[in-house]
């Protein structure tokens, strides 16, 4: 996860795997919750959008700004601001998502009860102070899939959960039995990990640059934080 895609999860790791392993750079589509690829000055030593720093990467004696952009944006020309001067705008075009109904056995995943509310709070907070670490570390966004099989559902998918409308789908589901191994999607440090009120067993990793990944829904896992 891109920190600009908050509260988007595994964006990052999804676009990749689309990316040839002799590449660097994801597939550029300036979309809402899809990562924009825009050439920056090579003299350009920091990007922010949306108030927040994006990942530079290096690419043939050329400089990109790896931008994420969060699903809940409005499509229109946005800016990056440069530093050490300048500004560059961009577009970000319309995109359609299909439309999912769910039915989910536990309610209270739905609805959470009063005295669910700390410990999602709680939770959630852990989860921020993780997404909002932006370590200067050079990186190629280049992941792998962390455990084979079918994409079961897809990324950006509108919920509809016991027929209320709820957050989009902000991962990407893997279909595996219980117990497959699970890789990670690329080297990186555990910054969070619990088992959490929606997501169930969850570790997030940090690979730089404000590129997060997070594995969600684990029947176990066995890493340690940091």
């Amino acid at each position: 996860m891109f920190r600009n895609y908050i509260p988007t999860v595994l964006l990052a790791a999804i676009l990749a795997l689309t990316a040839p392993l002799a590449q660097s750079l994801p597939r550029h589509e300036a979309v809402p919750g899809g990562v924009a690829v825009i050439e920056v000055p090579t003299n350009t030593r920091s990007v922010v959008f949306n108030h927040q720093k994006v990942m530079l990467v290096q690419e043939e004696n050329k400089q990109f700004a790896i931008v994420g952009i969060p699903l809940s944006m409005q499509p229109g020309e946005q800016q990056l601001e440069l530093n050490p001067a300048g500004t560059l705008n961009f577009l970000i075009e319309d995109k359609a998502y299909r439309t999912q109904h769910l039915t989910i056995p536990d309610d209270r995943k739905v609805n959470p009860y009063a005295q669910d509310m700390d410990r999602i709070r709680r939770e959630r907070q852990e989860m921020d102070k993780a997404f909002l670490n932006f370590n200067p570390v050079p990186v190629k966004p280049v992941f792998l899939q962390p455990t084979p099989g079918p994409l079961s559902s897809s990324f950006g998918s509108r919920r509809v959960l016991n027929g209320q409308t709820r957050n989009p789908h902000s991962g990407l589901d893997i279909a595996a039995p219980t117990g497959t191994p699970i890789i990670a999607a690329a080297d990186g440090v555990v910054t969070a990990m619990g088992d959490y009120f929606f997501n169930g067993n969850t570790v997030l990793i940090d690979h730089g640059q404000g590129l997060i990944s997070m594995y969600c829904h684990m029947s176990e896992f066995s890493v340690r934080q940091g």
